[in-house]
């Protein structure tokens, strides 16, 4: 089991004076601050950063069904403050190392009136945030509690520019709007990002998700500079069906001066509680190819016919290509009996391949390659049938070998009738299927899953989902912009891992969908590799395009976890730049949106020594729109002084290498020769 290395809890008070209804937490560094105060008798808290207001009083409480409402008048009867200080190593990530700091407090209120009832408010304050939860405490006559709001608010001190999805509550897959926090008419998904007029970086969400409906966020009617809790309903309206104690995930918000200190916070891993797995060797990181990206394209089939993909002959082809590229895993869609019943009940099961695909050969032939098997289970939102065979499932999978397991809900809604994607009743059934692949050493990739908030640290084996509008959407859509990666990471990926599946090096695929494409250059599909983390890396693309294909050398040479990562440069919907180490070796993305742009980087960011830094980056000419294509690949000698100045095409990207210098190396051209040859040489 991972282990704290360091852990201080500080107490610092446990008291309060008779008069007291106020209370002030600061962060370690003192700059972020948040105030508890009964206004009236209601909780309200406050934010403030440099002792300036960026949240103003907003109230806390509930609203029930069967009870009256827990919003007071309440008194502060106790309250308890202690520092939090600990590193803890997570299984796998994108360092390997996690500093946690705080300063926590518990408050204890009492309603004045009767029933007098108790409610617990926790908060805790790190220097890149604030976050806070509730907890109904077991006491004499309460026992089931039927929420039919959280009635917690947002309410900021000014304006920001605000990127947000609508609360669909069946689907993250969404192409992000910019606007004013004003001017944001819907309910809104988290993570909710902002920049304050002041130049705060903001990001709301929660972590901990678990026995609770997901939250959403609405702009109160009488204040547009308000936001209102939205809990996900079930289908009768309430929101949360529980029993007592109860306590609920933490209301998280992120806080920075820069962009690059939103992508750097791990306070939704910090939130969540320690790993619960003793052995841990079974859950690896790797790199996937699979039969994926032919059945979106049209190529192949998911049902069994003439072009069905998964079949055994195919198979390991695949299995043959992993083995020869550095790849560790094959991915098999369609693999199982009844795809042809899709969208009627009780259609997919997961024990019975269909004639085409020998189960035995196939994991046979894929383990004498040192190649794992990756299985796939699409529920088509049948919930309920996947929970009776999950036993059945991943036993399925113990027997033969197969050590991960894809799953997905693509369906509109989801079953039980009523229900969704991100109500309580799926946080549960998701949790349910963490803890059953744990029991049979099955790591996850879950497609049209519950939002992550951070359980990754407790559940390593719940490695990587989608939950954000994916590669996918370019075959079969308009497609996504160019703009939308440069949003992700300051959206969808500060929740966790996002299995976004990069990789395509034909971004015309007329023979199968003319009117559909890729809108990049072929630099920025490997740029996306490293930076849109997941720790199941997929390269999506048919393995025919890969063939005699130089810039599928970075794909090969690519590492997939990470001792370090750098965040170079940030600028939320215009680019990214970011540099992730394992042991000795360094890789280097940068992607831009629509726009074409210059890039300067001083290497003593991330350089100790000379290395060689093997490049792949925008050719001449090239632009998304009309000439994707060219990449100039070389090698060149870096140092510590160098700065990497190159240029990103409209669309584009750049990926480097950089490893250690070898005698052989000497006679490669500086990195100073990069920009200039990047203009000049085919």
């Amino acid at each position: 089991m991972q282990r704290s290395i360091f852990l201080v809890l500080l107490f610092l008070m446990a008291c309060k004076p008779e008069s007291q209804d106020s209370l002030t937490i600061l962060s370690p560094d003192e700059q972020i601050q948040i105030n508890l105060e009964l206004l009236q008798g209601l909780p309200h808290y406050s934010v403030s950063v440099d002792n300036k207001s960026l949240i103003l009083p907003s109230s806390l409480g509930y609203s029930f069904r069967k009870q009256e409402d827990l919003n007071g008048p309440f008194t502060l009867t106790h309250y308890e403050i202690e520092e939090i200080n600990e590193n803890w190593v997570p299984v796998w990530g994108q360092e390997k190392l996690i500093h946690s700091h705080s300063n926590q407090a518990k408050v204890e209120l009492q309603e004045i009136n009767v029933p007098r009832r108790q409610l617990n408010l926790y908060f805790r304050v790190f220097n890149d945030g604030v976050a806070f939860r509730y907890e109904i405490p077991q006491q004499q006559g309460l026992d089931s509690l039927f929420i039919v709001a959280e009635n917690t608010e947002f309410k900021f001190a000014e304006d920001a520019q605000t990127w947000w999805i609508p609360a669909d509550y069946n689907s993250y897959e969404k192409i992000y709007t910019k606007s004013y926090l004003s001017g944001v008419v819907d309910s809104v998904h988290t993570p909710l990002t902002m920049v304050s007029e002041a130049g705060y970086f903001i990001s709301l969400h929660e972590a901990n998700l678990s026995n609770y409906a997901s939250m959403t966020l609405r702009p109160a009617e009488t204040d547009s500079l308000k936001l209102l809790s939205e809990l996900v309903p079930w289908p009768d309206g309430d929101k949360v069906k529980t029993v007592l104690p109860m306590v609920s995930p933490w209301r998280t918000i992120t806080i920075g001066r820069k962009a690059t200190d939103l992508l750097e916070s791990r306070m939704i891993l910090n939130l969540n509680e320690p790993n619960r797995i003793d052995d841990v060797s079974w859950i690896k990181p790797m790199k996937y190819i699979g039969i994926w990206w032919g059945l979106h394209i049209g190529k192949q089939t998911w049902v069994q016919g003439d072009r069905h993909g998964a079949t055994t002959e195919n198979t390991k082809q695949y299995i043959d290509f992993a083995a020869a590229n550095n790849i560790q895993g094959v991915l098999v869609e369609g693999w199982n009996h009844d795809w042809e019943l899709y969208g009627q009940d009780e259609a997919f099961k997961f024990t019975k391949p269909y004639d085409d695909f020998n189960i035995e050969e196939i994991t046979r032939y894929a383990a004498d390659k040192n190649v794992v098997l990756i299985g796939h289970h699409e529920t088509g939102g049948e919930a309920p049938f996947y929970d009776r065979q999950l036993e059945d499932a991943f036993a399925y999978c113990e027997k033969y070998g197969i050590p991960a397991v894809k799953s997905g809900y693509a369906r509109t809604s989801i079953e039980p009738i009523g229900e969704s994607h991100h109500g309580q009743w799926m946080v549960e059934h998701y949790r349910r299927v963490v803890e059953t692949a744990a029991k049979y050493k099955v790591t996850l990739n879950v497609h049209e899953p519950v939002k992550p908030t951070g359980i990754e640290r407790t559940w390593p084996h719940m490695m990587s989902r989608e939950g954000g509008r994916g590669m996918e959407w370019n075959a079969w859509s308009e497609g996504n912009p160019p703009s939308h990666t440069t949003i992700l990471p300051f959206t969808r990926l500060l929740a966790g891992p996002m299995d976004y599946t990069p990789g395509i090096f034909d971004l015309h695929y007329d023979q199968y969908k003319p009117d559909n494409r890729v809108h990049t250059t072929l630099a920025k599909q490997l740029a996306l590799m490293v930076v849109l983390y997941s720790p199941l890396q997929m390269a999506a693309d048919l393995i025919e395009n890969y063939e005699d294909q130089p810039a599928f050398q970075f794909v090969r040479d690519l590492r997939i976890d990470w001792d370090e990562t750098v965040y170079l440069e940030a600028e939320i919907g215009e680019q990214i730049a970011v540099a992730r180490r394992d042991g000795d070796e360094w890789f280097l993305g940068a992607i831009t949106n629509e726009k074409e742009r210059e890039l300067s980087i001083p290497l003593s960011k991330i350089l100790n020594s000379d290395m060689i830094a093997e490049c792949y980056v925008d050719g001449p000419g090239a632009q998304w729109e009309d000439n994707p294509y060219p990449i100039w690949i070389a090698a060149y000698q870096a140092t510590v002084g160098d700065t990497l100045k190159v240029k990103l095409a409209a669309g584009g990207g750049l990926a480097i290498r950089f490893r250690s210098l070898i005698s052989a190396d000497q006679s490669l051209p500086s990195i100073s020769n990069l920009r200039q040859d990047q203009l000049e040489k085919n």
